[in-house]
């Protein structure tokens, strides 16, 4: 089971409990929507990288000689 440690900074006290329904059910939706974002971040880089292999293609150029151009 997930436990939640709650630390009192000012008494030092620790207390170790187990996750309420409620907080399970947030730490899904977190890591659903955490998976979500990294997801939609890859596709991004993909059509990206895509994007300049194919203008780099147009082009008849390396990689190297486009950061030639642009230095």
């Amino acid at each position: 089971m997930t436990t939640a440690i709650e630390v009192n900074c000012a008494t030092g006290e620790v207390v170790e409990r187990p996750l309420t329904p409620e907080e399970l059910a947030q730490r899904e939706a977190d890591a659903a929507a955490f998976a979500a974002q990294k997801h939609e971040e890859e596709v991004a880089a993909a059509e990206a990288a895509a994007a300049k292999a194919a203008l780099l293609a147009k082009l008849g150029i390396t990689e190297d000689e486009a950061k030639l151009l642009l230095a």
